[in-house]
């Protein structure tokens, strides 16, 4: 009898614990399908102004599909018929030509030797993407190398939203490699890239594609 109550107890316990994992596994499932539910945008980024007026890359491009999990977006970005086994630097951005406004860097995308590469950001990519800053605030001088050293402090600025993406050369030395401008921005993190590689120029200024997501 003892024999019995101690299996029945363990394959009782057992199944509990089974149903339970199910009602939680199918709760969440619910709550993922909620949050996806026409939360996803895609499209295209294009040769920026910089790479049409020097008349390199001709035929570079990206694809990007954002998908919204509620609190945060997942953004997926594909760059084709770039220079291979190279660096890139991902931003987003104000406007998506010069002056490009406030911007906030992302990560890196480096291609293969087919001038293929992708990255995987996680972030708020969305209508409600935006920088504020209500008051002037000492900042942090990591890198005072010219010719983009950090600003020891920042301008106040009321909400300003960021629905552009830009692409940057990592090094300008493969810039003019690939036939672009020879030009040092401070778009990646030691503030010494070369120019806009790509860009969402093909929307609007005040139209950026992020404003098309609402989470």
């Amino acid at each position: 009898m003892n024999y019995v109550r101690k299996h029945w107890k363990l394959g009782g316990l057992a199944l509990i614990i089974g149903i339970s994992v199910s009602v939680f596994a199918s709760s969440v499932a619910s709550g993922s399908s909620k949050h996806h539910h026409g939360k996803r945008i895609s499209f295209d980024m294009v040769r920026s102004t910089a790479s049409e007026n020097a008349h390199c890359l001709t035929g570079a491009s990206a694809h990007v599909s954002i998908r919204s999990v509620g609190a945060v977006e997942i953004m997926k970005v594909r760059v084709k018929g770039l220079p291979p086994n190279t660096e890139f630097d991902f931003f987003v951005i104000q406007v998506p030509n010069t002056p490009f406004g406030l911007s906030w860097y992302q990560g890196d995308i480096e291609t293969n030797d087919s001038g293929r590469g992708r990255g995987i950001f996680i972030g708020r990519f969305s209508i409600e993407t935006f920088i504020v800053a209500p008051g002037v605030a000492p900042a942090p001088v990591v890198h005072n190398q010219p010719p983009n050293p950090d600003a020891s402090s920042n301008p106040a600025t009321a909400p300003v939203h960021t629905f552009h993406l830009g692409l940057w050369f990592n090094d300008p030395a493969d810039s003019v490699k690939a036939g672009c401008a020879n030009s040092v921005t401070p778009f990646n993190g030691d503030h010494n890239a070369g120019p806009q590689a790509l860009s969402t120029k093909n929307f609007a200024n005040d139209q950026g594609p992020l404003r098309m997501l609402t989470p």
